[in-house]
């Protein structure tokens, strides 16, 4: 069944969009997707192949998952969070368990923002509701995003962060915050952009929560995180904010 998933992405292949998508997703030498390989897919007639798969085996999504091609891993993506949310609760487990293992083949900022909240996310929300007993269930729930957070790896950070979106959208802020902090002083430009973009949902949900972290680490926040983060705000606000004059 993969080969025929394959043969379908190539079918779908469009050379001037591969170059444009190699161009806007940073593949050239030194950047931070050197070496990906696009065959020029847009999203959804990509989701329209994954839906089309989405009973594909385990085996078959981690091979995939190894491609070099983008348009593979993120169709894989696309199957493993279908395959999540209609599984049952000891599934979702092990789907969330296999996210973190194959974690390294994430390795994109849209396959990270694709897949992370809806997955992993999804699941440590979860498991914190309702604990389950299995213990690698547990292990993996063991302070995994700070883990991540933590990773010399950009596309970890950035799973970290973007995971607790999951958290957010069900009205849990202390998560987002925390890895937050964590990433506050990270040296990318990717991170700076997701954490102030989690902090902005915050905001959508609670502005006073998200304006109490603002007071405290606004001024030695990368000024690209600050700007996402305060980018609904109302224009005198921002400019407070900008000025630095809270």
């Amino acid at each position: 069944m993969v080969q025929e998933l394959r043969k379908e992405l190539r079918n779908l292949s469009d050379p001037k969009k591969a170059r444009f998508f190699a161009g806007f997703f940073k593949t050239g030498k030194g950047e931070y997707a050197e070496g990906d390989i696009f065959l020029g897919i847009t999203v959804p007639d990509a989701r329209k192949i994954a839906r089309k798969y989405r009973n594909l085996a385990m085996i078959n999504i981690r091979d995939l998952l190894k491609s070099k091609i983008h348009e593979e891993r993120f169709v894989a993506l696309e199957i493993l969070v279908m395959q999540y949310e209609a599984g049952t609760r000891a599934t979702s487990a092990k789907i969330a368990q296999f996210y973190l293992q194959n974690a390294k083949s994430i390795n994109n900022w849209d396959l990270v923002d694709t897949s992370a909240q809806y997955i992993l996310g999804d699941y440590l929300y979860r498991f914190r509701q309702h604990p389950y007993k299995l213990e690698f269930v547990r292990m993996l729930s063991d302070r995994a995003l700070e883990k991540l957070a933590r990773s010399g790896n950009l596309w970890a950070r950035r799973i970290a962060i973007v995971a607790t979106h999951a958290f957010i959208k069900n009205n849990c802020f202390a998560e987002t915050l925390h890895i937050a902090k964590r990433l506050i002083r990270d040296d990318q430009d990717l991170i700076h952009k997701a954490v102030g973009w989690m902090l902005r949902e915050v905001g959508k949900r609670d502005q006073a929560a998200e304006e109490q972290f603002l007071k405290k680490y606004y001024k030695i926040m990368p000024r690209t995180m600050l700007r996402y983060a305060i980018e609904k705000f109302p224009e005198n606000r921002r400019k407070i904010y900008l000025n630095g004059k809270i």
